[in-house]
């Protein structure tokens, strides 16, 4: 067994690869870039290397300088975690020409699976059901469209060395597709250094789902069952989950062994993913193959009981796999929630920053919280927007459902946005609840995007109490405070009214309990228990003897409350002070239409208008590039550009003018 090995990543996987290793006696070694110094996988190794400047292409994608860390530390092996280099053919031959061992699989698997071409003509010897499609590379958008008219549209125009949802387009025309083509290229380029292109048919109403498979050097292969990934924004898997609620037992056994079939074509030696594409008569197809550990990877974990990085490690080692096909287990039921760093009520752009207050939901028997960051620390721009990863597993769904709610209730985060409110509203989606969905759910369901609207709470009253026990208690705390005129001492009053988010008014009365407050609301007595201490983030207790626990906030004469995804502020008030209140006058927001304003902190790569242009409606003013995504700023009608506020090149933050127009 190795006795130090380097992680060859950032972030929460890399703190995942160094809890296994230190549990299983070995010392590791870290890699950062300048913006990283202060990182949460630094401070966990053992020893630790800076690589250079904060940029990927400078630091954590730079071959020689991750090799020459090995060499200074003296790392037998290396975990290259995902993304960055771990399904890069030349970085594992380099360490290999080293002497240096790759937890993963042998460069000639990567080479082969790792490049979506090479990987479906293997698919096809290897006697694996395979999409329809053009599988040489591209080389013009007018070539892509002939080939997507012959393919028949819709068809999906991907990169080659994609991945996580860059480098993929989905065209239903050939404007689209001649665009696609366009925006593909260059931001594989940009990602990933390679800007092949191929097309294959688009399956309409399709379930992602992935086969684990772990293959060592002895010949052994098997697979870990199956992850549900079809709850997909963008192409960007949003919920993972194991099992599938879709399969039934002999599909999985098919998926299962032409995942095996397909690793052994390749001798494959590691843990590895097979994607599949699944239609609704269970019809299945092969998409990829990812040779590296998935960021979902803790479901399949959950319901088998192994530790994928500890057997990565063991097989890198030589070791044969402990078990058989027939000895894997399948127990219960686990879900993922990848918790980003995005605003899901400004169109999912990403939020960085100072992490002012972290606080996930304790770990216990069922939750499991991965996370590269901490209270205090930062979100940069230059990488992925992930903060955290939030795992379940219970007996049954539907208990993992319920279990997923009340710790995505109990996850605080601020200082920066993030899609804990997006989470919590499709856990609770009719058609996520019932398993009939596909990877269109969110794009049928959220044409518009995701607004508050779209986040009703399931019992408002539960809101009005929670608010009216909390402004009660700030009360009986005032009328406690000292060097009070005898006589004339602070008596609150029991009687409020309640306003939430500037609707209804509430009439209540609320009176000292045992152990809490009882609020008495439109008739009917809610118990409301709780030991809550002033400035504490979470209120946890029951209401009519039914457990709880909500997020809170003070604001001024304002609660702010935070539960299953909605987000609530509330006033309590006397009846005088809420006539009052309703007479004050609202204050206009400033009039910013003739300015483009940027929607995300992030880095302005072009500006593609000059002042005195007339632009059209629909016309690429500008482009921002933000952990690591391209994003496109069109014009929303008819204008005249005045001037420019700012400039290529040039950090922008969230709001900050760019374009203002005459």
């Amino acid at each position: 067994m190795f006795k130090k090995i380097l992680i060859a990543n950032r972030g929460e996987i890399a703190c995942r690869v160094i809890k296994t290793a230190h549990k299983m006696g070995i010392s590791t070694v870290a890699v950062y870039s300048e913006a990283d110094c202060d990182a949460l996988h630094v401070e966990m190794a053992d020893e630790a290397v800076c690589i250079g400047p904060a940029a990927s292409k400078e630091s954590y994608l730079v071959m020689d300088k991750i090799i020459a860390a090995c060499k200074q530390t003296g790392a037998e092996a290396v975990h290259p975690g995902y993304g960055f280099l771990s399904e890069n053919e030349e970085f594992s031959r380099r360490l290999e020409e080293n002497g240096i061992i790759f937890i993963g699989p042998k460069h000639h698997s990567v080479a082969a699976m790792g490049d979506k071409i090479a990987s479906k003509k293997l698919a096809l010897v290897a006697k694996v059901n395979t999409i329809p499609g053009h599988n040489e590379a591209i080389a013009t958008p007018e070539e892509a469209v002939a080939i997507a008219r012959g393919i028949g549209y819709p068809v999906m125009i991907k990169a080659s060395a994609g991945g996580g949802g860059k480098g993929l387009r989905v065209a239903f025309n050939d404007a689209e597709a001649h665009e696609g083509f366009a925006s593909c290229k260059t931001e594989a380029m940009n990602a990933f250094g390679d800007d092949r292109i191929f097309i294959e048919k688009f399956v309409e109403e399709p379930r992602h789902i992935e086969i684990q498979v772990l293959g060592d050097a002895h010949g052994n292969c098997v697979y870990l069952h199956e992850r549900e990934c079809s709850i997909q924004r963008r192409h960007q898997k949003v919920i993972e989950e194991a099992p599938s609620p879709f399969l039934d037992e002999k599909t999985r056994k098919a998926m299962g062994e032409q995942a095996v079939a397909l690793a052994r074509a390749v001798t494959y030696q590691s843990a590895g993913t097979v994607e599949f594409v699944v239609g609704k008569d269970k019809s299945f197809y092969f998409l990829e193959m990812n040779t590296r550990l998935q960021v979902e990877h803790p479901v399949t974990e959950c319901i088998t009981g192994l530790d994928l990085v500890e057997l990565m490690i063991r097989v890198a080692a030589g070791e044969k796999l402990p078990f058989t096909q027939d000895e894997i287990r399948r127990d219960g039921w686990a879900m993922e929630c990848r918790i980003n760093a995005e605003d899901p009520f400004r169109g999912f752009l990403p939020s960085t920053g100072r992490l002012v207050k972290f606080m996930p939901p304790a770990a216990s028997d069922g939750v499991r919280v991965d996370t590269g960051v901490y209270a205090g620390g930062e979100i940069s721009m230059y990488y992925d927007s992930m903060i955290a990863k939030l795992i379940v597993h219970a007996a049954t769904r539907e208990q993992a459902i319920a279990k997923m709610r009340d710790a995505l209730n109990a996850f605080v985060i601020r200082g920066v946005s993030s899609n804990i409110a997006f989470q919590a509203a499709l856990m609770q989606h009719p058609r996520f609840v019932s398993g009939d969905f596909n990877t269109g759910l969110i794009a049928e369901e959220y044409p518009k995007g995701f607004n508050a609207a779209d986040v009703p709470h399931d019992d408002p009253a539960m809101l009005v109490a929670v608010a009216a026990a909390m402004h009660r208690q700030y009360l009986a705390r005032n009328a406690h405070i000292s060097g009070q005129m005898p006589g004339h001492e602070y008596r609150p009053g029991a009687n409020f009214v309640v306003r939430i988010d500037e609707g209804a008014d509430h009439e209540l009365s609320v009176t000292l309990a045992t152990g809490g407050w009882d609020v008495v609301f439109a008739g009917q007595r809610y118990a409301v228990r709780s030991d809550w201490q002033f400035g504490q983030e979470l209120y946890q207790g029951t209401i009519n003897d039914e457990p709880f626990c909500m997020q809170v906030e003070r604001h001024g004469h304002k609660y702010r409350l935070f539960h299953w995804g909605t987000r609530a502020d509330v006033m309590v008030m006397t009846a005088r002070a809420a006539h009052l209140q309703a007479l004050m006058p609202k204050k206009s927001p400033p009039d910013m239409s003739k300015f483009l304003l940027s929607p995300m902190p992030g880095l302005l790569t072009h500006i593609a208008v000059t002042a005195g242009q007339e632009v059209k409606a629909g016309e690429v003013l500008a482009r921002i590039e933000a952990m690591k995504m391209e994003n496109v700023l069109r014009a929303e009608r008819d204008c005249v550009v005045e001037k420019l506020l700012a400039n290529a090149g040039e950090s922008l933050a969230v709001d900050q003018a760019i374009i203002a127009f005459a």
